[in-house]
């Protein structure tokens, strides 16, 4: 039993000893009032709560000794258990400094190898980056040769083209001075400008539109160089003559007065190249062009793009030709693209008299076409009388025939024969 179960009881006994002596003591202050509860009772409630005292402390004591020897039980085993956790304190501690000293010995031996590793990896980087070095080296000196030989290959090559340019300069200057020897001969001016004039005509216009030294002018031996064809609508074509002309040293000091910059010089010779122009548009004027035989005026034909452009930039000059002399200025471009224009009057012309021709067979073609009617209206007649004997013979002819064929009947036995069958 407990200590707080054994005052609980204490205070029980002696809340009912309180209680029985609070009635006897009510008892003796009413004397006619019966006694509730006699002394004898009492007393023998009192002992019997006085045994029940001793009882409860000698259970009382019995339960502290027992409640003791727990304690002291329980005493031995916490000293018992706190040896123990002694002893395994001990344990875990010597069993932590072996561990500890294994892990130390451990890190070591790891510390150890892994040095040693990095020893062979450097070891080993070190030859491969000296390899690799090596490698780049080689390549390197390899690349760099190739790039050098190449290099200097194309040098001499470029050395080589250089001096086969060289060469191909000094025989054009060569043939420089020729052309220069070439075109100092007045004879040979001409026939340059000739040459370039029947190249640029069999470029554009086909043979039978033009000819060579031809008299465009009756009853003149003059002739000139070319002629172009130009178809008219009754009669023989019309010549338009076309003649090369290139004054080459009048226009040589013009080029040289422009590049010494000096303007009377230029003046000069413009004058010169004005006055010349002039006179060879007089001479095609006055031998060439012969109207009807030819057109009302003629061509004159400048070789060179730099000479025409020249003349086309003397103010008035292209003017006063074509009024005075009938004769039109002409570049080898402006000569292509006039040729040009000329080709396509050709077409329009034979595109012209083609509509003609359509023209008159659409005429006999309308006026025959009368005719074409009559007889397809005779023919339609024909047709439809063809017709309606088809349809006599188809529906007359046998309708009769079938009701004929009807009147005759055969046998089951008999079969039909043809004449000469058995």
């Amino acid at each position: 039993m407990s200590p707080i179960e054994l005052v609980s009881i204490v205070v029980a006994a002696v809340a009912v000893v309180v209680a029985a002596v609070a009635v006897m003591r009510a008892g003796r202050a009413a004397p006619g009032a019966p006694a509730a509860v006699d002394e004898q009772t009492l007393a023998s409630y009192l002992e019997r709560t006085n045994a029940e005292v001793a009882s409860l402390k000698t259970q009382q004591a019995a339960d502290a000794a027992s409640t003791r020897a727990s304690l002291d039980a329980a005493a031995r085993s916490i000293e018992q258990a706190g040896n123990r956790v002694d002893g395994m304190r001990r344990d875990v501690t010597s069993q932590l400094a072996a561990s500890a000293q294994a892990t130390t010995q451990h890190l070591q031996g790891l510390s150890q190898t892994t040095a040693e590793q990095l020893r062979l990896i450097r070891q080993d980087t070190n030859r491969q980056l000296d390899e690799m070095r090596a490698t780049v080296d080689d390549r390197l000196t390899k690349t760099l040769n190739d790039r050098l030989s190449s290099s200097f290959k194309q040098i001499n090559e470029s050395l080589e083209a250089v001096y086969r340019g060289l060469g191909d300069m000094k025989s054009l200057a060569a043939g420089v001075g020729d052309l220069k020897k070439t075109l100092s001969n007045v004879k040979t001016r001409g026939i340059l400008g000739e040459v370039q004039l029947g190249a640029i005509l069999s470029e554009v216009l086909a043979p039978a539109q033009y000819a060579e030294n031809v008299a465009t002018k009756p009853g003149s031996a003059d002739r000139v160089e070319f002629a172009v064809k130009l178809p008219v609508e009754e009669g023989e074509p019309v010549w338009l003559p076309i003649d090369a002309k290139f004054p080459g040293d009048t226009y040589a000091q013009l080029r040289d007065a422009l590049d010494s910059g000096d303007r009377e010089a230029i003046v000069v010779a413009r004058k010169q190249l004005e006055t010349r122009i002039k006179a060879e548009a007089r001479d095609i004027s006055t031998k060439y062009v012969s109207v009807p035989a030819t057109t009302n005026f003629g061509i004159m034909f400048l070789p060179f793009e730099g000479l025409y452009a020249e003349v086309v930039s003397m103010p008035g000059l292209i003017e006063s030709l074509q009024r005075d002399w009938h004769v039109n200025v002409a570049g080898p471009s402006t000569m292509a693209a006039l040729l040009s224009s000329l080709e396509m009057a050709y077409q329009t012309f034979n595109l012209q008299r083609r509509t003609d021709e359509v023209l008159r067979v659409l005429q006999a073609v309308k006026a025959e076409l009368p005719k074409y009617q009559a007889e397809l209206r005779r023919a339609k007649q024909q047709i439809d009388l063809a017709g309606r004997t088809v349809d006599g013979i188809i529906t007359t002819r046998t309708n009769v025939m079938e009701r004929k064929l009807k009147d005759i009947s055969l046998n089951e036995d008999e079969t039909p024969t043809l004449d000469g069958e058995e």
